[in-house]
Formats: C-alpha cells, sequence, structure tokens
C-alpha cells in the first residue's frame, strides 16, 4: 500500500521544520509527503524545499492551491497524491507534532480493517501555555468527542454508525474511500470545519471508521496563547468567536 502524507500550510516558516522533522524521525519512513502551499507570502516554501534537500527520506513534494482554506488546501493535496499512485492517504497540519510511531500506528488501524481511521489529539508542551490551559483543552475535547454524538448536526437516519470525532490534522484514509466520500470540503477554515464534514460524508457510505487513541498528534496552542481559552473554546464550538484574523501565526 502505498501512504502519502498531506500538510495544508499557509505562513508556518516558524513551524513547519518540526512537524517535518518530526516526520523525518518517524519509525516507518515509507511514505511521501506533500506539503500544499496555500498561498504563503513568508519562507514557508523555501524551508520546506530546503528540509527536502536535507532530508532525502521520507521523499517530500510541494505543490502549490491557490484557493484559500484548509479544506481547499488539503483536497487539493490528497487528490494529487492519489493522481500520484496514493492508496492510503495521511493529513496532519504545519504547526502539529505527530509521535514517533505515528505512521504505524495509522497503518495498523488501516490493518485492523478501518478505512479512516482517527487518532487522538493531545495539546503540545514546547509552547508558552500553562498546565491548567493544557489539561482544560484535552479535558474539551473529550466532552467534545462525546457531545458530538449528540449535537444535532450530526445525527441524521442516513448515517450508518456514530459520529467519531475526526481531527484534520490526525486522520487518515484510503484512496478508495475518500474519492467516494467526496473528499474535504473545499472551503476556508472560518467558514467550515472540513474534518467534521468529512466524517460524516464517511458515515453516509461505511461503517469502516474508528478511533486509534494509540495515533497520536500533538497540536499548536497558538489560538490559546492568541485568544484566551474561553474563545478558543467556542471558536470550535461552530465559530461562535469569529475573530477578525483566523490565521493565528
Amino acid at each position: 500500500m502505498t501512504l502519502w502524507v498531506v500538510i495544508p500550510a499557509l505562513n508556518e516558516e516558524r513551524g513547519i521544520a518540526g512537524t517535518l522533522a518530526a516526520l523525518a524521525c518517524q519509525d516507518d519512513v515509507d511514505f511521501t509527503v506533500v506539503v500544499v502551499d496555500n498561498g504563503s507570502t513568508d519562507r514557508t516554501v523555501e524551508l520546506v524545499r530546503s528540509f527536502a534537500d536535507a532530508h532525502p527520506v521520507p521523499r517530500l513534494e510541494v505543490i502549490a492551491e491557490a484557493q484559500k482554506g484548509t479544506g481547499a488546501a488539503a483536497d487539493t493535496g490528497m487528490r494529487y497524491a492519489i493522481a500520484q499512485g496514493a492508496t492510503l492517504l495521511a493529513r496532519t497540519d504545519a504547526d502539529c507534532l505527530p509521535a514517533a510511531d505515528w505512521i504505524t500506528q495509522l497503518r495498523a488501524g488501516f490493518a485492523s480493517g478501518l478505512r479512516l481511521v482517527s487518532g487522538q489529539l493531545l495539546p503540545r508542551t514546547d509552547e508558552d501555555v500553562s498546565w491548567f490551559d493544557r489539561t482544560v483543552i484535552r479535558v474539551a475535547l473529550e466532552v467534545a468527542s462525546e457531545f458530538g454524538k449528540l449535537r444535532p448536526g450530526n445525527r441524521d437516519p442516513r448515517y450508518l454508525g456514530p459520529y467519531v470525532m475526526t481531527p484534520g490534522c490526525n486522520m487518515a484514509i484510503t484512496a478508495e474511500l475518500y474519492e467516494l466520500a467526496g473528499g474535504f470540503p473545499r472551503t476556508a477554515i472560518e467558514d467550515v470545519h472540513e474534518d467534521r464534514a468529512l466524517v460524516n460524508a464517511v458515515r453516509m457510505v461505511t461503517t469502516d471508521y474508528g478511533l486509534r487513541r494509540q495515533m497520536r498528534v500533538h497540536a499548536s496552542n497558538r489560538r490559546v496563547r492568541a485568544w484566551g481559552i474561553r474563545k478558543t473554546l467556542a471558536w470550535y464550538a461552530d465559530h461562535r468567536y469569529r475573530p477578525e484574523i483566523v490565521d493565528i501565526r
């Protein structure tokens, strides 16, 4: 099975090298990374290409998507990977640190019969965010996962199985199912949670999806640093907090 990892990126010069380094340190490096530049005006692309020159394994490519949005960029990357022969697709984001066994765990998820594998999201510990706020984030993620099963938008008689929270920065899906479900909606992050839309589309066609907690990614706390914990939680709760600038860097 040919695996590609897709990373949408917009002005991520401060953190993308860390994400790429975490992928280069995987205990299984039999995959290709494609970074989808979403219109960066900083040194993101330059840094990615420099990293690729210095680290030939895993193979790393850069493509571009002019339409702004994590959904649009992620979808472009997924479909590019499929066109190159990918049969398995994974996604993380340019401010995240996948655990060293991330690839191993997502492959195990596929081997167990899953066609969409959802991983566990944890707050990064290397940023200037208090232990208390990180704990609140972890608890909020667990609550959101359970509440998502009751949320009206995630309940429909056409769904074949229960809702499973699937963070866009820690998920993997077969190429066959990605195309069958229609892929990520080509939307901006401020408009639609594209990861929720994808998992609900998957629920329309199969029950072969599920959570694998061993598949861990540590995500950035930069929204907490910029907005505070209360507004950040409101943002993720259907964008009840909508700041003027959502692309926090």
